[in-house]
């Protein structure tokens, strides 16, 4: 078993970073090369704004390329609460928002010509429990009615030609959902940006952040860039960086760890016999599960086997040997298939669960995705761009108050508490 994200061992490297020192003028400084920051550089390059993409690690290091690989349309929450929470018309927003993310993955793809499996495949969030049923239907229905009628209800017995297991009671189908190689779009769309004209430095984390007579000076140990305007799309990596340069996200981006396994290929009976509807699937625990098929017919499936901020590799084989009892649990027939690949890494929570886009700090920014982040992360990305060039009427997060959580300073030092929390709720749901 590998300790390394599958989307990263499968997917060409990139290979149009700077081997030089950082340096130079630009218009825009962006840090962070997730999807986020990435599709931020590739819209200002094609505008022929000078941009400088500034990453810590590699191309798609943190979230971008740690997740499950599902590109799920729709609001994590039911969309009462957030129409409680947001108002009906943000909400409406907010939901379309998602849709328009996934179709501009599906268009950017085929306009910069990316090989990476994408696929409309519908999602299926799954009831767990028989008193889950009811609430996920409602929602559905709600949803169906207010925002997209491209959902429907499948009651238990429906589920057979979907998923094969016993484990579930209903499920709300949402069918503009898709999926995609994430280690391949990463590389196409860092590719693109480059292409376009963006400069991008790996292995160049920002150290420093200091106001000029023009704009920002960024250090970073490899030398500094100026730029008249920065973009901080670092997400839960945030709290990775020094205090000083992004001081403000610390105190509002909950970095929550996350863990995904990926058995050995299956068999097309292994495969027919455990995910017939081929679609992405998620739970309805608090502290659930999400699966789906790999384009070569792996079962992916994460969850947050732990509550707390770290991934490592100690802490990712813990993680894993809880998710794969969890697999057999949902997949008994799976019980003794290999597990060839185990990661994990960080998701950027916001104390609502809602994104966040806008200004503050000196700095345009987009982060908080709070596990949602691989389908709204290209939207907001262009949104950033939009905003580093002087247009805000693209922003469906605009307004939106951000006030920072009490006592985080990056450390969210209350997770176990959290973890403790959401499992006696599932306990008792």
């Amino acid at each position: 078993m590998k300790l390394a994200s599958y989307w990263h061992d499968t997917a060409p490297a990139f290979a149009g970073g700077q081997a030089g020192p950082v340096e130079g003028r630009f218009d825009v400084a962006v840090i962070g090369a997730g999807f986020t920051g990435l599709n931020a550089a590739r819209k200002l390059a094609r505008n022929g704004v000078r941009v400088a993409v500034l990453e810590a690690s590699r191309v798609g290091a943190g979230a971008s390329g740690r997740n499950g690989g599902h590109l799920n349309n729709g609001i994590a929450h039911g969309y009462a609460d957030a129409q409680a929470h947001l108002g009906e018309e943000r909400a409406r927003r907010l939901y379309r928002a998602y849709d328009r993310s996934i179709d501009m993955i599906e268009d950017l793809i085929a306009e910069e010509g990316i090989a990476c499996d994408f696929r409309r495949a519908g999602k299926l969030k799954l009831a767990s429990k028989p008193s889950h049923a009811a609430g996920l239907r409602a929602n559905q229905e709600l949803v169906a009615r207010e925002v997209d009628p491209a959902t429907r209800w499948l009651d238990r017995g429906d589920l057979q030609g979907e998923i094969g297991s016993d484990a579930f009671h209903g499920a709300a189908l949402f069918e503009k959902s898709a999926m995609m190689h994430m280690g391949r779009y990463l590389t196409g769309l860092a590719d693109a940006a480059g292409r376009h004209g963006a400069t991008i430095w790996e292995e160049a984390p920002v150290t420093g952040r200091l106001r000029t007579r023009d704009g920002w000076q960024l250090d970073t140990p490899r030398g500094q860039v100026y730029a008249g305007t920065v973009i901080a799309a670092t997400g839960a990596y945030s709290a990775q960086v020094r205090k000083a340069p992004l001081g403000y996200f610390r105190k509002r981006i909950i970095p929550v760890a996350s863990f995904v396994i990926a058995t050995r290929p299956l068999s097309e009976a292994e495969a027919a016999s455990t995910m017939p509807g081929n679609r992405t699937c998620v739970t309805s625990l608090n502290i659930g599960n999400y699966f789906r098929l790999s384009p070569d017919r792996r079962l992916i499936l994460g969850g947050r086997a732990q509550f707390s901020a770290r991934s490592d590799q100690r802490s990712d084989a813990r993680s894993g040997a809880i998710l794969r009892a969890a697999m057999a649990g949902i997949f008994p027939q799976l019980a003794k298939v290999e597990i060839d690949y185990c990661w994990g890494g960080l998701v950027g929570m916001t104390r609502d669960r809602f994104p966040r886009a806008g200004e503050a700090d000196g700095m345009i920014y987009g982060m908080g995705y709070s596990g949602h982040g691989a389908q709204m992360s290209t939207l907001l990305g262009q949104v950033l761009a939009d905003l580093a060039m002087g247009r805000r009427d693209t922003n469906p997060l605009d307004g939106l108050d951000w006030p920072a959580v009490p006592a985080l300073n990056g450390q969210p030092w209350f997770l176990p508490l959290a973890g403790l929390w959401f499992g006696l709720k599932d306990r008792l749901s």
